[in-house]
């Protein structure tokens, strides 16, 4: 009986010392998430209007790989102007023109660090947070005794949310 108080009472205190750590992170993750469920809008975007000098004479086809902009279709081309959505690209001078809507600064960096990829410097810290929410999860079953009114009531609320994933998931 004594090791299963041990057990709980590490548990709690790892818990506790762990959430206190990682308080910093997980206000940046709950905020970034907030701001990626806007990403297919503006709502949290501003306005930037760009002028950049590339090469002269690039093809309509080149323009998105010098640019750097994934999707770019030409719109139409006339008088040695290359028109695409939100801007155009001259030629003869080889200047392009455009608007342009991005996060602000300390949101984009906020994101960047939501969305890492294992190809990112320090994805090893996403993973040691993912780890650190799965124990939380975990490591709130052992806060009562299993034979407490309020474990039992948690167990509920276990229940109600596994539903309510359940259904978030494959409806």
């Amino acid at each position: 009986m004594a090791s299963k108080t041990s057990l709980s009472l590490k548990m709690r205190i790892i818990h506790r010392y762990l959430g206190f750590f990682l308080v910093g992170i997980m206000s940046v993750y709950a905020l970034s998430g907030i701001v990626l469920i806007f990403r297919d809008s503006d709502v949290f975007k501003q306005e930037k209007q760009i002028t950049e000098q590339i090469k002269v004479n690039a093809s309509s086809d080149e323009l998105g790989e010098l640019l750097e902009m994934r999707r770019l279709k030409a719109t139409k081309e006339e008088n040695n102007k290359i028109y695409f959505q939100n801007g155009f690209y001259d030629k003869e001078t080889g200047i392009a023109e455009y608007k342009i809507k991005e996060l602000p600064f300390i949101l984009d960096k906020m994101t960047h660090l939501h969305k890492a990829k294992s190809s990112d410097a320090l994805f090893f810290l996403n993973i040691f947070f993912g780890v650190a929410l799965l124990f939380f999860s975990l490591s709130s079953f052992f806060m009562f005794l299993p034979k407490t009114s309020v474990f039992k009531k948690g167990l509920y609320f276990t229940l109600a949310g596994i539903v309510l994933t359940l259904l978030l998931l494959f409806v």
